[in-house]
């Protein structure tokens, strides 16, 4: 299993609507709660714009893989 550190990119493996996000998102973890059990996960427009910080279970992200690409998508109001 691969660790989940401070500052990697992390993807959402599932959707958290009330936050807007969607799985697929990509964000960057901003802190490792009890030994990666959790992380706090900041994600951001492509201007550098804060959509949402969340708290995730390890279950709900997971590294991104070496041959995958970011994709836009346009945020709902």
């Amino acid at each position: 299993a691969c660790m989940i550190k401070e500052h990697d990119r992390v993807v959402l493996t599932k959707a958290i609507p009330d936050q807007g996000l969607t799985a697929g998102d990509v964000g960057t973890v901003v802190h490792v709660h009890k030994n990666g059990e959790a992380f706090e996960v900041e994600f951001l427009t492509l201007h550098g714009e804060t959509v949402a910080i969340a708290t995730l279970a390890a279950s709900q992200v997971r590294p991104g893989q070496k041959r995958e690409i970011t994709h836009a998508r346009l945020l709902r109001a």
